[in-house]
């Protein structure tokens, strides 16, 4: 199937015209300067780019975790900078997942209670179905009843991965989530997120600076400088590494 035949996909979040500065005077810092982009549903997107890019700007600014100085962002049609704090929030617990770098479990409650925190907190009940379908996909049904102290790491970010997705959320962020891991315990749960996007449709976004957990994506939007500078398409660690290598002997050139 060509690209123009296949069937547009829906936007589940995008910036329009985004800009975030920090300071004022000589100070000032444009962690994002007018940024434009749509993240699409069903698809698994790396955002990567040199420190100090502002690539988790842009995922903090689109996950409703930071407010942007000028443009706008969109979850689905809901444009965010219009919201009072109390919808806000509702919009980020019924409608963004997250998966932190550090885990962000809590210690006194086993996998099965932090998976379903998010629901308790809602006072919703989870789809019985779904949520067999997340736990069995994770493969941690026989340590449901373990704390976070008595798993590896791994597990530990499997456990938030499933945490993200039993609310079905229209997008999941993702800051790192290998950071802390070893290479098998990152496959597994890089391997998790490819799932949930190839096999329920779910719409993931992640921050990476590693070519090969970007390599699980469909696409890789690349920052430099607070601008959108490059993106590829069925990317490998190989045509990354390279892209990666390209725009940083050009920054260095210009600066």
């Amino acid at each position: 199937m060509t690209e123009l035949s296949r069937p547009k996909r829906a936007v589940a979040a995008r910036a329009v015209d985004l800009t975030k500065v920090y300071g004022k005077d000589d100070a000032t810092v444009h962690a994002l300067d007018g940024v434009t982009i749509e993240m699409l549903q069903g698809e698994f997107t790396a955002v990567m780019g040199p420190s100090g890019s502002g690539k988790s700007t842009l995922m903090h600014c689109l996950a409703a975790l930071d407010t942007a100085s000028s443009g706008k962002v969109f979850v689905g049609e809901i444009e965010l900078s219009s919201m009072k704090d109390k919808a806000l929030t509702q919009l980020r617990r019924d409608k963004i997942g997250f998966v932190f770098q550090a885990f962000n479990l809590v210690p006194t409650l086993t996998a099965e209670e932090n998976i379903l925190l998010p629901l308790s907190i809602a006072g919703v009940k989870p789809d019985s179905a779904w949520y067999d379908t997340v736990i069995d996909t994770i493969g941690l049904r026989d340590r449901l009843d373990h704390r976070p102290n008595e798993m590896s790491g791994g597990q530990q970010q499997r456990v938030a991965c499933a945490r993200a997705l039993v609310s079905r959320p229209s997008i999941v962020f993702a800051d790192e989530p290998t950071g802390n891991l070893d290479s098998t315990s990152g496959a597994e749960v890089l391997g998790f997120l490819r799932r949930s996007v190839s096999e329920f449709s779910q719409t993931v976004v992640m921050v990476t600076h590693d070519p090969i957990a970007a390599s699980y994506t469909d696409r890789v939007v690349f920052l430099a400088d607070g601008k959108v500078v490059d993106e590829m398409r069925n990317p490998t660690p190989e045509t990354i590494l390279a892209r990666m290598t390209a725009l940083q002997t050009r920054i260095s050139r210009v600066g």
